[in-house]
């Protein structure tokens, strides 16, 4: 089994694909299936979110680290975290992770989405389901390298490796390098440049959230119907 840490995302992906954001798409994905959310949309732009709003579903995304107008919620797992969505659908739209999965999408078998607060239970997926490759994608911020990304691939692939024998790319061996050398996640999360954007914008509460290890066993998982909507990608709670 081969196991893959794209630093940015690149496309064609061959089996599973893990898709992070850690700060703040994917942990907050995770915290909206947690308050009892139906689904996620994950959409291509913020006006294929903003077209469906009429259709009673409730919309959460950012850029720059801010609300978008328009939208019922920003990108914050602490506000998500405060919410009872069940019953409900939540339409996603983020600078840079949205793109991520929609990426990962467009070849891979099985796409799922990670975070540190569900890395363990989204790694034991990903073996679970991969036949030829694990392929762990970081999001990064505005096309660049994020570390908070490439330290949480590193937690997951450091579990992956627990659970059984890979073969691994350089991209894994950076990711594995980074975790291991960054401290605990908070000061990993805290020390990089989005990160510190974000304490900045005083959102360093989610920060905090974010760094939590493995408190969840939600994994978002990439499901398809003719019923979702286009351009945009239905995630439920795996």
């Amino acid at each position: 089994m081969r196991l893959r840490v794209d630093l940015l995302p690149h496309g064609h992906y061959a089996d599973v694909v893990v898709v992070i954001d850690t700060l703040r798409a994917t942990t907050t994905a995770v915290t909206y299936l947690e308050r009892g959310a139906d689904a996620l949309l994950l959409t291509r732009t913020p006006d294929v979110a903003l077209r469906l709003r009429g259709e009673g579903f409730l919309l959460g995304g950012e850029r720059g680290g801010l609300p978008i107008p328009g939208f019922d919620f920003g990108n914050s797992p602490v506000e998500a975290s405060g919410q009872n969505f069940t019953g409900k659908t939540v339409v996603m739209n983020t600078t840079n992770g949205t793109g991520a999965a929609h990426t990962a999408a467009q070849t891979g078998k099985h796409v799922f989405l990670a975070s540190l607060t569900n890395a363990h239970a989204a790694a034991r997926r990903a073996k679970a389901q991969a036949t030829e490759e694990v392929a762990i994608v970081c999001a990064g911020t505005d096309e660049h390298v994020g570390l908070e990304d490439v330290y949480t691939a590193g937690v997951l692939a450091e579990y992956l490796l627990s659970l059984g024998e890979f073969t691994i790319d350089d991209g894994a061996r950076i990711a594995l390098t980074v975790r291991r050398g960054s401290g605990n996640p908070l000061e990993a999360l805290s020390s990089s440049v989005h990160g510190a954007r974000l304490n900045n914008l005083g959102l360093g509460d989610d920060v905090r959230y974010a760094a939590e290890l493995s408190t969840s066993t939600v994994v978002p998982t990439l499901v398809e119907g003719e019923d979702v909507p286009e351009g945009a990608l239905r995630f439920v709670a795996g």
